[in-house]
């Protein structure tokens, strides 16, 4: 079994669009390991907030078999590949790790480069697994956090049972 780490984010209908990501992906994996959910300003671009989380799992699909069924979920969701990759999303799900893979693997490269830049990404994978070590690196994720520059501009949020899509 591989060990993954995978970046949830959505900005419209967010509640929803995390709850549904979230049970598919324990409906599919099993018992999952959840960071606190953040909410985050929009990066690149002007738009709603976001809500950002990080989730542990294990897997025996290969990074293209996981890759496809993640893109079927947020496909599921309505999610529109043709707007600019800064842009409203009603869910975005990205492989942060894979194991201790390093490298580019059916076009994705893991680790996936966002956990360096951006405290929505970084911050929750500190949450749940501070002590893991970066892939071919001696440096652990809580240590990249303590000396992190970037915007730390994060606020926990609970997911309102009430939400709807719009």
């Amino acid at each position: 079994m591989a060990v993954i780490y995978l970046g949830l984010g959505s900005n419209k209908a967010p509640d929803h669009h995390l709850k549904f990501a979230i049970e598919s992906l324990s409906q599919e994996f099993g018992v999952l390991e959840i960071s606190p959910i953040y909410r985050s300003k929009a990066v690149g671009f002007s738009g709603e907030d976001f809500l950002n989380a990080v989730v542990r799992a294990e897997t025996t699909m290969s990074v293209s078999e996981l890759k496809q069924f993640l893109t079927r979920l947020e496909d599921q969701c309505g999610r529109d590949r043709s707007q600019p990759k800064f842009s409203d999303r009603v869910l975005d799900i990205d492989i942060l790790l894979y194991d201790d893979l390093r490298g580019e693997f059916d076009g994705l490269v893991l680790p996936r480069e966002e956990i360096h830049r951006y405290a929505h990404v970084l911050k929750p994978l500190v949450d749940i697994a501070p002590r893991l070590k970066i892939p071919g690196g001696n440096q652990t994720y809580q240590e990249l956090w303590e000396i992190f520059q970037g915007d730390r501009s994060l606020v926990t949020h609970k997911l309102d049972d009430k939400e709807s899509p719009q």
